[in-house]
């Protein structure tokens, strides 16, 4: 039986396409390219970080975003607000609360992800970045910690996320029931793969009330 449920954060909560889009500007590129170059990251199991050198190569991407602080200190930036929040997120959420679950959030995120977060108000137990606990998804401890963080035992925890090497199999590796959502370049495409037969595929966080309630 599944008692909390925990979500990770870019493109199963919040929808990066401004982000993504800001980046482009910043880095001289359209954002069509700069979109599609993900997507084939996204498509040879590279990282993200593998976009901003086939783009602009040798960008030093921590200085980079040092200068655009300097330039534009009271933009968004690299970060997200209430507005990234996909359209399903707060009703699905409130259904898994309101069916006695407990609701996380814990993601690969920078420090001010979680203020950013907390101040969009969202019906949850507790929000968690990879930066406060010093380790990294798929990494073995990160899922110790969410489950630690839970409250629970990692058989009675869903792991919802939108790729399986991060998300999805490395917590069902941990014990956890993965969910996999399908969406972003990521979610598309993994979904497709034989892999993604580990998980429980949804197309919105609304599946999951049903899905998941006791």
């Amino acid at each position: 039986m599944v008692r909390a449920v925990v979500f990770d954060v870019g493109e199963t909560l919040i929808d990066e396409t401004r982000i993504w889009t800001r980046w482009a500007d910043r880095l001289g590129v359209p954002a069509l390219t700069f979109l599609g170059v993900l997507g084939g990251c996204a498509a040879l199991d590279l990282s993200h970080r593998h976009a901003f050198d086939m783009v602009r190569p040798g960008v030093d991407v921590p200085a980079e975003l040092e200068r655009w602080a300097r330039d534009d200190p009271h933009g968004l930036r690299e970060n997200f607000d209430a507005d990234d929040l996909y359209p399903d997120v707060r009703e699905a959420l409130a259904g898994l609360r309101a069916a006695g679950l407990a609701v996380v959030v814990a993601g690969n995120q920078p420090p001010q992800a979680r203020a950013a977060l907390e101040a969009m108000d969202l019906p949850v137990d507790a929000i968690r970045t990879s930066d406060e606990w010093g380790v990294q998804k798929p990494d073995p401890e990160f899922f110790a910690r969410v489950a630690e963080l839970s409250g629970f035992p990692a058989a009675e925890i869903a792991y919802v996320g939108d790729r399986l090497d991060n998300d999805v199999l490395p917590a069902a590796d941990a014990g956890m029931m993965p969910v996999l959502i399908r969406r972003g370049p990521w979610g598309y495409l993994h979904a497709e793969r034989a892999e993604a037969a580990r998980a429980t595929v949804v197309d919105s966080l609304l599946d999951l009330p049903a899905l998941l309630a006791p």
